[in-house]
């Protein structure tokens, strides 16, 4: 494995740090662990709960500690007239789009993320791709 791609592996999935009263929120960044390209639901509980929370509601345990608020996820369809943004939340995903808490900091870009962990263009395909419909399914109807 690279000096990049190990870098890249310990920005991937974030956890709050310090959470007694009164002392600072923080998020502590650890390395990625690898879930099932086929699987968006294990994606989502590993790489996207830890912000935008179980739900997807923007409410998870590192949300507070953030300096940019996770998205409510499951009001995406909601925005965008009642149909979900399927290519706009792939690109986002991948880094085609950008956002500004995505490849910040505090968001890394998960499509770069991806690759680094199999360097398969199908594979990091089948991950945005399966992470986007479970992130569909998260919509409020």
């Amino acid at each position: 494995m690279n000096t990049r791609c190990a870098l890249s592996l310990m920005f991937a999935t974030l956890f709050l740090a310090g959470t007694t009263s009164g002392q600072e929120k923080t998020v502590e960044k650890v390395p990625m662990r690898h879930t099932s390209p086929a699987s968006g639901a294990e994606m989502y509980r590993s790489y996207c709960a830890a912000c935008h929370g179980p739900n997807g509601k923007g409410d998870g345990p590192a949300a507070s500690a953030l300096k940019t608020p996770p998205a409510d996820l499951t009001t995406l369809a909601k925005r965008h007239d009642g149909t979900f943004p399927k290519n706009e939340v792939y690109e986002t995903i991948s880094g085609q789009h950008t956002v500004s808490a995505h490849g910040s900091k505090e968001m890394p870009v998960w499509g770069n993320l991806f690759r680094s962990v199999d360097p398969h263009q199908g594979i990091t395909m089948m991950r945005i791709n399966n992470l986007t419909d479970y992130i569909a399914s998260l919509q409020q109807r």
